[in-house]
């Protein structure tokens, strides 16, 4: 007997997509992995958002995780995300830089982006803001904490962190939103766990000084859970939606 593949179709705009049922059915699996964690420390599973990781994929990867619902996604690679961007333009995405900022691309960044989770350095928030296009609403920034001092991890070290983030909140045409870490991989739960919660104390210490920050960007594919419960409000998963990522040849 032969099987025949069956292929979903969503309505964009007028023209029929194909809807990939492995990123359909990956990102229900995340979501469901999303809402157990909050049920487990007593959050609603809306307290948290996710944010699919899209570097190194394709545009049509994107159009079929937005065809299962997804609005928002990240990009590492700048010039990989401006191109993404525009070729996505008919979709009403959510567009977030997750990946180091040099000074020569923020431009590119101000432009095209809503959304910038890596700030660790004044400049760049000084670059971002100045270039921020006057039509665009204020571009929505967190702060990158290097909360577990890897050596080769970017971000602001914590004691350095209160002087950058009230520096950035006074920039115009941005507007600071909160942290975003990346630590290093932990050995098991309970030290993951403590990572995110020195990350999450940071937050509170930030808040507690008039910040009035309410983004904590925090956890990946592996981590996430750790991070749900120490108090992420935005889960950064690429990996658990769209499998592996294409290696060069």
């Amino acid at each position: 007997m032969i099987k025949l593949a069956i292929v979903h179709q969503i309505e964009i705009f007028g023209n029929l997509v194909p809807m990939s049922t492995q990123v359909s059915d990956k990102l229900q699996q995340v979501r469901q992995r999303i809402a157990k964690a909050c049920a487990l420390v007593g959050r609603a599973a809306d307290a948290v958002t996710l944010l699919a990781v899209s570097k190194t994929m394709s545009a049509q990867a994107v159009r079929e995780a937005y065809a299962a619902g997804q609005l928002a996604f990240g990009e590492n690679y700048i010039q990989e995300g401006v191109d993404k961007i525009a070729e996505l333009a008919d979709l009403p995405l959510q567009w977030h830089c997750i990946g180091p900022i040099q000074s020569n691309k923020t431009q590119l960044v101000a432009k095209h982006f809503g959304w910038v989770h890596s700030i660790d350095r004044l400049k760049i928030a000084e670059r971002l803001s100045a270039q921020r296009p006057a039509h665009l609403p204020p571009l929505q920034v967190c702060l990158q904490v290097n909360v577990d001092g890897g050596a080769n991890k970017s971000g602001v070290a914590p004691p350095d962190l209160l002087a950058l983030a009230e520096a950035v909140a006074k920039l115009p045409n941005l507007q600071l939103r909160g942290l975003m870490t990346i630590p290093e991989p932990a050995e098991n739960d309970t030290a993951a766990r403590a990572v995110h919660r020195q990350a999450k104390e940071l937050f509170d210490s930030l808040n507690a000084a008039g910040l009035k920050l309410d983004t904590l960007s925090m956890g990946m594919t592996a981590d996430m859970e750790a991070a749900i419960a120490e108090g992420s409000t935005c889960v950064r998963v690429g990996t658990a939606i769209f499998g592996a990522r294409p290696t060069a040849a």
